[in-house]
């Protein structure tokens, strides 16, 4: 059914419904599932569901919903959290860690706590994202990007207590934390980012009422002395290379997904991508790198091993299982299942027992897979195809980096029985042969990894409506943009979505049919949520462009432009009659700048290039901006010059993001200032971009 859809897309732009064979799955039980006045976790409850069973806003009167209060946001850049509301008391993180605490029913702020992270940890701090916070009894829990867990009076915003989550040492140097915390009656757990430069994978554990440290995981093993007497250590040591940690910390980061099962007194941990990605640098040979890319199940007291479910044993596609993992009881084979559901990267639907981690049916694909052809239900490995992990010096993955499904939230809704995924179809690129570094692509630790468009439907977003049970797609929408908001899933049978061109829309859950739509002004990447306060339900959203748009920016025609568009949290209802004021359209064009006197040394441009991964997560791959989170160098008048764009490096603009980079070399700042130009100029016609054939000719030429 999947191909059958990326077909049809490549012949629409607008929102293209898509039915399956039948328009509705079968509903499944429904207790302890969702939420009711409150939102008081990150996905609304325990479950991670993105459920909501209040009724009021139905399909029958969507029509009527408009914008009943909003709030602009100016000192905001990426947004991605989704708010929590608590009797009456909205909350909701920034991008750097702030606290928000608004009025529910007018939007009026009522506090607002910022950590001011720059000044304390400046080399933790970059343009960056959080997605979310937590609360448990009077307390909201937020994490800093240096990995400070910070308790918050919930009336007053004061400090109750701050600790930090990441440990010292070497495999600990690239991490940082931009994830949403969770609780575990009476603890705050907090995981970290930074797989993909190797940093070292783990999760902790804090008393919720004195931030002690009550344990700490790691998902990846250490050094034979930091693994005695630890079995899940010693176990998962011998699934990797035996001095792989002198080099790497191993990936495995926990950087998002985690669901705690209350009644088992179980967390689940969602654990990221190995690292490097090339797993010859790992473990020469063979060794499936646990528990990287995959399900642990942890003790919730205590923090010790359970069991595990590896989705890609031995990962070498940056594949991960970070994004959000769904509790729900399902009627499987005429009885019910406490299950675990997740839709990772790698594209498959998992459905698995909560208690043993085994499948519970095969895994359908939720996306386009030429990795592996399906997942053997016996052994629960995939079965992958050959040459995949380029053996042949060059491999193309589908899905790509991004997923299939990433962190963007997915909802489940029990009266549908469906499972409403944002899915991205693109794929990546991996080379060892360096000459493959176009401008669009980066070398990361020795592979060369681009984002690639060449299968029908890839650059495009689809809501896809899922059937855990029968393990196929029941209808789908698709979007023209790649990189689009997570869902909320209603009790009155609606879908909620924001997508990257700046709308937010109304689906009806058993079909798919679009019923409402809202333009935001600005692309959405956060997930939406439901509240309501005396009566009256609200469904609020927060706009704020950015996150990873940056590194897709080639397959991003999105339009935004840095610091044009409006920072928002909007909230709407019944009759809701406020009008948004207008902020600036969509503009495709890029306003490059060029001075034709600077003349451009060759050897600086290639230099420059490799230089630039360190500034591609914000200004984009080859310098190519997507409006956030960093500017477009290309146009910006600070990068014209070399003297200002010297002074930027050095001196950073901490409280906006933008680091110090006191470690480069003038002669660096140069190569880097020579490639920003080179591609200003592509951009205005007056250069031919790189040409990687052309740059293996010249190798070769040297050579002879």
């Amino acid at each position: 059914m999947r191909f059958f859809r990326v077909k049809l897309a490549a012949i629409t732009g607008a929102a293209l419904l898509v039915a399956a064979c039948s328009q509705s799955g079968t509903p499944q039980p429904e207790e302890g599932v969702g939420t009711d006045a409150n939102w008081t976790a990150p996905q609304g409850g325990f479950d991670e569901a993105s459920y909501s069973r209040l009724e009021q806003i139905e399909p029958g009167n969507i029509g009527e919903l408009g914008l009943a209060w909003y709030m602009d946001l100016p000192e905001e850049v990426t947004l991605e959290s989704t708010p929590l509301a608590i009797d009456g008391t909205l909350y909701f993180a920034g991008g750097y860690a702030e606290v928000y605490a608004l009025d529910a029913k007018t939007g009026k702020q009522l506090w607002k706590f910022d950590p001011r992270t720059w000044e304390r940890r400046s080399d933790k701090f970059h343009f960056g994202s959080n997605r979310g916070i937590a609360y448990e009894d009077g307390r909201i829990f937020t994490v800093e990007m240096d990995g400070t867990v910070d308790a918050l009076d919930a009336k007053t915003g004061e400090v109750l207590w701050s600790s930090q989550s990441i440990p010292e040492g070497p495999a600990f140097q690239f991490s940082n934390s931009t994830g949403a915390p969770r609780v575990m009656n009476g603890k705050v757990i907090i995981g970290n980012g930074g797989a993909d430069a190797g940093a070292r994978g783990f999760v902790t554990a804090f008393d919720t009422k004195t931030g002690e440290m009550a344990w700490r995981f790691f998902t990846v093993p250490g050094s034979p002395e930091q693994n005695a007497g630890d079995p899940a250590m010693e176990a998962a040591a011998k699934t990797w290379a035996p001095d792989f940690w002198k080099t790497t910390g191993g990936g495995g980061t926990v950087w998002n997904g985690m669901t705690f099962d209350e009644e088992a007194n179980r967390i689940y941990i969602g654990v990221g991508n190995a690292g490097p990605y090339d797993p010859e640098l790992r473990s020469p040979g063979d060794g499936d790198n646990l528990y990287t890319a995959g399900i642990v199940a942890l003790d919730a007291d205590t923090g010790k091993y359970i069991w595990h479910y590896q989705q890609n044993p031995r990962d070498s596609w940056d594949y991960k299982a970070a994004p959000n993992i769904v509790l729900a009881t399902l009627n499987l084979d005429g009885e019910p299942k406490k299950v675990l559901m997740h839709a990772p990267t790698n594209g498959f639907f998992y459905v698995l027992d909560r208690d043993t981690g085994k499948l519970l049916n095969t895994p359908g694909k939720t996306t386009f897979i030429n990795w592996a052809t399906g997942v053997d239900m016996e052994t629960g490995r995939p079965i992958e195809n050959e040459n995949i992990r380029y053996e042949t010096g060059l491999t193309k993955i589908w899905p790509g980096t991004i997923g299939g499904h990433d962190w963007q939230a997915m909802s489940y809704s029990p009266r549908t029985g469906l499972v409403y995924i944002p899915i991205h179809q693109i794929g990546t690129m991996f080379s060892r042969d360096l000459a493959d570094q176009t401008d669009d692509a980066v070398n990361i630790m020795g592979l060369v990894v681009k984002p690639i468009a060449e299968q029908p439907g890839d650059g495009k977003g689809y809501l896809v409506a899922w059937d855990p049970v029968e393990q196929k797609e029941v209808w789908s929408v698709t979007h023209d943009e790649v990189w689009n908001g997570g869902t909320l899933a209603t009790a009155s049978g609606l879908v909620f979505q924001g997508t990257a061109d700046g709308y937010f829309s109304a689906y009806r859950a058993t079909d798919g049919e679009k019923l409402w739509r809202f333009d935001a002004g600005l692309g959405i990447i956060a997930a939406p949520m439901s509240y309501s306060v005396d009566g009256k339900q609200y469904v609020s959203i927060l706009v704020g462009w950015g996150g990873t748009s940056a590194a897709m920016s080639e397959f991003l025609d999105v339009g935004w432009k840095y610091g044009a568009q409006k920072r928002r949290i909007l909230t709407f209802a019944l009759e809701g009659d406020i009008k948004l004021p207008a902020s600036a359209p969509r503009d495709m064009k890029v306003y490059a700048l060029d001075d034709p006197e600077l003349v451009i040394d060759e050897g600086d441009v290639l230099a420059g290039k490799g230089l630039s991964l360190a500034c591609m997560s914000c200004h984009g791959a080859g310098f190519r901006g997507a409006g956030s989170p960093g500017p477009d160098l290309r146009e910006s008048a600070i990068s014209l010059r070399l003297d200002t764009f010297t002074q930027m490096l050095r001196d950073g603009r901490l409280e906006k993001g933008m680091p110090q980079y006191s470690w480069l070399s003038e002669d660096q700042i140069r190569q880097l200032h020579a490639y920003i130009r080179a591609r200003a100029r592509e951009s205005l016609g007056k250069r031919e971009p790189y040409d990687p054939d052309k740059a293996r000719e010249l190798a070769k030429a040297s050579a002879e």
